[in-house]
């Protein structure tokens, strides 16, 4: 299994130290203090990143996913784990295996959702929830499909296994932005909640 540092380094791969903004996200000092940071407490909330994909893993070519998730984590306040840059299939259940047991509050997976054979994220993701948030998924598809009629094909899941949220992502830059883009105004909140704040 390929780890951040050692993906970083050869493929550039941004690990959540860097920040910057996306283009329809915002990433102001008042979303970062309502996201990733508890005003009652000011702790940093943690975040890891899986990105599913055998020709990165192998060096075929330099990943794109994770500068785009780990520069909006940055943006939302989270503090990044070490990427995890893997081959699709067992690979990816033992990222996030290894990711849960750091307990994170997030986990973002990108790649690995489609119908090729390979694409099996889904698979090594559902047994890992404990609870599905189905809600999730349907919003995050509803997006991709108002730009292209193929997001409807994404078989990610939402859910939860302890106090960490997982979330399947697409591979494509496009569809990892949307998906941002749909999590961002409840994820402070649905973080809230995993760590038992039940205020409204």
């Amino acid at each position: 299994m390929s780890t951040g540092s050692e993906s970083g380094e050869e493929s550039g791969v941004n690990t959540g130290a860097e920040s910057g903004g996306m283009p329809g996200v915002n990433t102001d000092a008042g979303a970062v203090r309502r996201a990733g940071i508890r005003a009652e407490s000011n702790t940093v909330r943690r975040a890891g990143v899986v990105i599913a994909s055998t020709r990165a893993a192998t060096g075929g070519y330099q990943d794109t996913s994770a500068p785009i998730i780990g520069s909006w984590l940055t943006g939302q306040g989270f503090e990044s784990l070490p990427v995890q840059i893997v081959a699709d299939g067992q690979d990816v259940h033992d990222a996030l295996q290894h990711l849960i047991s750091q307990h994170p509050s997030v986990i973002i997976t990108s790649g690995g959702t489609g119908l090729t054979a390979d694409d099996l994220t889904p698979e090594m993701t559902h047994p890992l929830l404990e609870r599905e948030i189905p809600g999730v998924m349907e919003a995050i598809r509803a997006a991709g499909r108002s730009k292209t009629p193929a997001a409807v094909l994404s078989r990610g899941y939402a859910g939860v296994v302890g106090n960490t949220f997982i979330v399947n992502l697409p591979g494509s830059s496009g569809g990892i932005r949307d998906g941002l883009a749909v999590l961002e105004p409840f994820l402070a909140h649905l973080c809230d909640q995993l760590e038992g704040n039940h205020e409204h």
